[in-house]
């Protein structure tokens, strides 16, 4: 997220790399499904808006931007994922919240089945 968007200077009021936010609504608009892991939700928020389901996991701060983005938060901790069916966006807070390699992991695997079922779908 600090190669593609300046989030971690600006907040809420970030701007995206023009090609990211092109590419990401673009698979958007053909309702491809779409992964977010550790801080990326922050990004994906800007771009997605929408009331779109994402977590970072707990983090108040960044929680609270997601949701001045125009994305809706949820809490999650960091072995699970929250799924926006009908956005078809997946997320897990991964290093926002994990301690180690193995709790990172556990949500990760659980994001990475989940869009693989999407795309099946």
């Amino acid at each position: 997220v600090k190669n593609l968007c300046d989030y971690a200077m600006a907040g809420s009021e970030c701007s995206i790399n023009p090609d990211v936010f092109r590419l990401v609504s673009e698979v958007h608009l053909l309702q491809k499904p779409i992964g977010a892991i550790c801080i990326a939700p922050a990004m994906m928020a800007k771009i997605l808006g929408e009331e779109t389901e994402m977590t970072i996991g707990f983090d108040e701060q960044t929680a609270n931007d997601i949701d001045a983005m125009g994305a809706k938060h949820v809490t999650c901790p960091v072995e699970d994922m929250i799924v926006d069916t009908a956005k078809r966006v997946v997320s897990t807070p991964a290093y926002m919240e994990a301690k180690s390699i193995k709790e990172a992991a556990a949500g990760i695997s659980k994001l990475v089945a989940e869009v693989l079922n999407m795309v099946a779908d």
